[in-house]
């Protein structure tokens, strides 16, 4: 299969604290170093790892650095990594938004571009205006855009607003027409940089077929960038991933989420004191989680263990007496496993502990987190008084088939499920 892109030792280097990269000093210092002397530019040579975590003694930083790859046309490749990472900057380069500092890029074919929400469209024109723009600008004739238009504008599902001004757009309708502009006006490759994340589920789910027609119908190379790692996972054949500013891992789409996924997966929560930062949501707190403790002597689990946690809270409001404690788990992509919900308990002093424990589980291979909700329900069973709710502050790891073998679970397929049911029946007749 044809190579469609490839990527030959490509490296970005940004000036920090600047608006302008030179000055008078280092020009002339380039010039003397490169011109008279006819050694190497000085600037490539320096720059230190893009850690936007942590400060550093360089003014120069390497957004990029020796990226080497190819895409194989047709190919739909996910693009993942950290924020700070690289994965915008690789598609500017790409799209010719800015140029690589070192390296070259290789592309065959017209490059359809869609890095942020609304990229390219004039503020001041109609939805049809901007079409008509945009596609004159990936080189398309007034007539290839003229039997694309119906089609396009049914996509984006903006018909009533198709000659209004994009200013007086949402952004969720920027995204859309965007979006509908890039994929039908038959570019060989389309880049698309976390703007799904903007559409409304229904849309997302119309972009993402959309993605899968042009690559798999239609043989168009797609670069997909996204923190949904579902969606890569669905979508997307290959992958790479990308660590401050380098290629740390290549593969199957699959392969690269699961490393992704996996770089913190050896670290486990056992015993973690509560702040704010395990706080999504502003609590009153009348009920207060201090620290939870995972009881189990190892966090490597059988399917068959009981699953025991320790939950040390303060009551903060007396008036308060009962409380009930909920217990969630959710697998290292946040998708949530399962809830138990305990009786309703009586309290009658202001520090004590709680313990629960999970039984009868039966999760599957993976790793898992543990989140906690003490409230209380109203008189309306449907309703739920939230105290205090903590995320993702106890983790373990399933990896047995029974605590009393310790024999591993060396094949279960992400698409079996969570769990495995033990207790079902089978018969022949």
């Amino acid at each position: 299969m044809a190579t469609a892109i490839e990527f030959d030792h490509v490296g970005k280097q940004y000036r920090l604290g600047l608006v302008s990269t030179k000055t008078l000093s280092h020009d002339l210092n380039r010039w003397w170093q490169t011109s008279v002397l006819g050694k190497e530019d000085p600037y490539l040579k320096i720059g230190e790892t893009n850690d936007r975590s942590t400060a550093g003694s360089s003014e120069y930083v390497w957004a990029l650095r020796d990226i080497d790859f190819k895409v194989e046309q047709g190919d739909v490749v996910g693009i993942i990594g950290k924020n700070g990472a690289g994965k915008s900057t690789l598609l500017k380069l790409l799209s010719k938004v800015t140029g690589p500092t070192v390296g070259t890029i290789r592309a065959r074919g017209r490059i359809g571009s869609l890095l942020e929400v609304g990229t390219g469209f004039h503020p001041e024109m109609t939805g049809r205006e901007n079409i008509y723009m945009n596609g004159a600008i990936m080189g398309m004739t007034k007539h290839d855009i003229d039997r694309k238009l119906d089609e396009i504008v049914a996509f984006s599902g903006c018909e009533r607003y198709i000659d209004t001004p994009v200013k007086r757009y949402s952004s969720g309708m920027t995204v859309r027409l965007g979006f509908a502009v890039a994929a039908h006006l038959d570019p060989e490759i389309l880049v698309v940089d976390e703007v799904l994340a903007v559409g409304d589920a229904e849309f997302q789910k119309k972009a993402i077929g959309k993605m899968q027609e042009v690559s798999r119908g239609e043989g168009r190379t797609v670069l997909f960038v996204s923190h949904n790692m579902t969606s890569v996972k669905n979508l997307c054949k290959t992958g790479v991933v990308l660590d401050r500013g380098r290629t740390v891992f290549m593969g199957t789409a699959v392969d690269c989420v699961n490393h992704y996924l996996d770089q913190n997966r050896d670290v486990f929560l056992l015993d973690t004191v509560i702040t704010e930062k395990h706080r999504k949501f502003l609590r009153y707190k009348q009920i207060e989680i201090l620290s939870v403790k995972l009881l189990n002597n190892d966090p490597h689990l059988a399917m068959d263990d009981d699953i025991v946690t320790e939950i040390t809270m303060r009551r903060n409001e007396q008036g308060i007496d009962r409380f009930t404690m909920e217990v969630m788990v959710e697998d290292i992509m946040e998708r949530r496993v399962g809830s138990y919900i305990s009786p309703v308990m009586a309290v009658d002093k202001d520090d004590f502990k709680c313990i629960v424990r999970l039984k009868n589980h039966n999760l599957s291979k993976g790793k898992y987190y543990l989140n906690f909700n003490v409230g209380m329900k109203k008189n309306d069973e449907s309703l739920f008084m939230d105290y205090d709710i903590v995320f993702g502050v106890l983790s373990f790891e399933i990896s047995y088939l029974s605590k009393e073998t310790k024999d591993p679970i060396k094949l279960w397929r992400e698409d079996w499920g969570f769990c495995q049911f033990q207790d079902g029946e089978t018969e022949v007749i």
